[in-house]
C-alpha cells in the first residue's frame, strides 16, 4: 500500500519546509517551522505566494500581470511531491515545537497533515501545531482535536474573489465559535472596515481575536498604509499586526 504524499510548493530543489520566526498574527516572533503547501481554492490578485496557484493555463489574474518580467508558473516546476514520513522527518530535525502549516490552503490536504500531525506527536508530545488558513474550509472533528491553533485570513472584496468562493457560511462559524481561532484581515483601503464589520456581525466574531494587518510586499508599501491603519486599529479596538518578516529580510522566500 502506497504511502500518503503531501503536495508542497518548492523552493529550489526541495520542499518550502523552513525554520524562522512568525512574521505575522498573534504568533510574531514566535520562532517556528513553516511548512508551505502548494495548491488553494482561492486567488487572490495581491498574494505573494501564488506560485502555489497560479498556473499555466488559468484565467486568474494577478496585480503584476503587467511586469513583463511576470507569468504564470508552470505546475510541474513549483510542486514536490513528498511522503508524510519524509515531510514529517524534516520538520523532526529543526528541533523548534511550534509548527505552522501555510500555503496555498493546507485544509485542501487535510488527511495527509493529519498523519503528519500523529507522526510528530508520537515522537514528542511538546509539539504545537498552527494552521493558516483562509477560512472557507470546515476542519473535521480528528483534524480539530490536534490542531492548537487556526490563523484565519478571510479574504474581504480587495481580494479580487466573488463572496460566493470567499465567504463559505459553515467554515466562518466553525472558526467563530473555535476558542482555537484567530482572525487576520489583510486591509489595503480605509473602505476595507465597513466590509469586516459586516463580517463580524454576520458570523459573531469576537472582536478581541481580530487583528488587521496592511497589504504590502514591500516596506514602503506598508509603511503608507501601517500609519493610517495603527491609528484605526487603536480608535476601534482591534489588534494590530505587521508583516515582520518583510521588514527583517523583503519579500523573500524561505524567511
Amino acid at each position: 500500500m502506497s504511502e500518503t504524499t503531501l503536495q508542497l510548493a518548492r523552493l529550489n530543489s526541495g520542499p518550502e519546509i523552513f525554520h524562522s520566526i512568525q512574521g505575522e498574527g498573534v504568533s510574531q516572533g514566535v520562532p517556528s517551522v513553516f511548512v508551505r503547501a502548494s495548491l488553494c481554492n482561492l486567488h487572490c490578485h495581491w498574494c505573494d505566494t501564488d506560485y502555489t496557484w497560479n498556473w499555466e493555463g488559468t484565467p486568474w489574474p494577478h496585480e503584476r500581470d503587467s511586469d513583463p518580467d511576470y507569468q504564470k508558473f508552470k505546475r510541474d516546476d513549483y510542486i514536490v511531491r513528498l511522503p508524510v514520513s519524509q515531510v514529517a522527518a524534516q520538520i523532526a530535525s529543526y528541533r523548534c515545537p511550534n509548527i505552522i502549516f501555510t500555503g496555498g490552503e493546507p485544509l485542501l490536504q487535510e488527511p495527509a497533515w493529519c498523519e503528519v500531525m500523529q507522526l510528530l506527536s508520537s515522537q514528542n508530545q511538546t509539539y504545537r501545531f498552527e494552521v493558516e488558513t483562509n477560512g472557507t474550509i470546515c476542519p473535521s472533528e480528528g483534524f480539530n482535536r490536534m490542531v492548537s491553533q487556526y490563523n484565519v485570513s478571510p479574504k474581504l472584496e480587495n481580494s479580487g474573489n466573488k463572496p460566493s468562493l470567499r465567504i463559505v457560511d459553515e467554515a466562518l462559524t466553525f472558526f467563530a465559535t473555535s476558542d482555537k481561532a484567530w482572525f487576520k484581515f489583510v486591509v489595503s483601503r480605509s473602505q476595507d472596515l465597513e466590509e469586516i464589520e459586516q463580517l463580524i456581525a454576520r458570523f459573531t466574531l469576537p472582536k478581541s481575536r481580530i487583528l488587521l494587518m496592511p497589504e504590502g510586499r514591500d516596506e514602503t508599501s506598508l509603511q503608507q498604509r501601517r500609519l493610517w491603519l495603527v491609528d484605526l486599529c487603536r480608535d476601534r479596538g482591534f489588534r494590530y499586526s505587521d508583516r515582520l518578516h518583510i521588514q527583517l529580510w523583503g519579500s523573500k522566500r524561505g524567511v
